[in-house]
């Protein structure tokens, strides 16, 4: 089962997520905090993967303390059990199965959302990871690949493999990110399944969270996009159960991205650091209107050092700041 929190409020998790969702992230959400429980950016595990070298990329204390899950994704039932007993070693709390990403690079080579072609496959992979490890293994898939015709065959393969829980992005892997997520998908999971299901998509308001919740009933909420848009979503879904209030600081805003540029490597051109921090910024400025009115003006910017760059970016995020 997954923990309780106070209040009655579900457990939250943050989501894994490709590119935005990396080490720097995390790290400023740690800092900002609200979350129960962060996943790492999926490990992938090719064919030929040197296990321990691969393994040495995840580290079960980066965000403590909260505690970080991995997750991996790939084709080989050998191989992933083999990384997982890994995983296991390296002091992750949990492992998860990437069923759902919707890369072309990774479907066309077997493993993320392509899994949802084979549930005897995919149950395959579960299961091998399953037996390997004493930790609770995870699955988190998409409602299908092209359409929703394996669902139930898909989340029942995932459930007799013996899996903990099971995450659900009620997208299929073509739908990508564009149409409103099912949320009756959620529902009818929870509806089949006897193991916890957590809902994930769409989740950008506490307005969003409770909805969800309600529509669905389902036993916790992993929130990607959303906190990118809004670090403080968390805590805000958390008082809300409590009664209270929340008041989002500027001084805990600035935290933020003082640890995110802090923990950019060193060996990061400054074109690329730049580059993450207007995708960063690009999410947050959709956090309400006089931000958005200010996208352009900071995705367009020709400011070409990191922190000139964000010099130039506060005086606009500090105008449309709403405590």
């Amino acid at each position: 089962m997954l923990p309780a929190n106070a209040d009655g409020c579900p457990y939250l998790i943050l989501a894994p997520m490709e590119g935005v969702g990396d080490q720097c992230f995390r790290k400023a959400m740690a800092s900002v905090g609200g979350f129960d429980e962060g996943v790492r950016d999926f490990l992938r595990v090719p064919t030929n993967a040197h296990i321990k070298s691969l393994a040495s990329q995840y580290q079960s204390d980066e965000i403590l303390p909260i505690p970080l899950a991995a997750q991996l994704m790939g084709s080989d039932p050998n191989l992933m059990a083999q990384m997982a007993r890994e995983m296991e070693l390296s002091g992750a709390p949990r492992i998860d199965l990437n069923c759902g990403c919707p890369s072309n690079t990774v479907t066309g080579r077997g493993a993320g959302s392509s899994l949802l072609k084979d549930p005897n496959y995919l149950h395959e992979i579960a299961k091998a990871m399953v037996k390997a490890v004493s930790i609770p293994v995870t699955a988190k898939l998409r409602s299908g690949f092209e359409d929703t015709s394996l669902f139930k065959e898909n989340l029942l393969a995932a459930q007799e493999s013996g899996i903990s829980y099971l995450t659900l992005h009620p997208r299929t892997k073509v739908d990508g990110y564009g149409p409103p997520a099912r949320w009756d998908l959620i529902a009818e999971a929870k509806s089949i399944l006897k193991i916890p299901v957590v809902g994930n998509g769409d989740i950008l308001t506490v307005d969003n969270a409770l909805k969800m919740l309600k529509h669905t009933n389902c036993d916790a909420l992993m929130i990607g996009r959303g906190s990118v848009i809004n670090p403080f979503i968390f805590h805000q879904i958390k008082t809300h159960f409590a009664g209270k209030g929340y008041v989002r600081k500027w001084s805990d805003l600035l935290q933020y991205f003082d640890v995110y540029l802090s923990s950019m490597p060193l060996e990061m051109t400054e074109k690329t650091k730049v580059g993450k921090m207007k995708q960063l910024m690009g999410f947050l400025f959709k956090g309400n209107d006089v931000l958005l009115s200010k996208r352009q003006d900071i995705l367009k910017s020709t400011v070409d050092d990191v922190r000139s760059f964000f010099d130039f970016a506060l005086p606009h995020l500090r105008e449309g700041w709403i405590a």
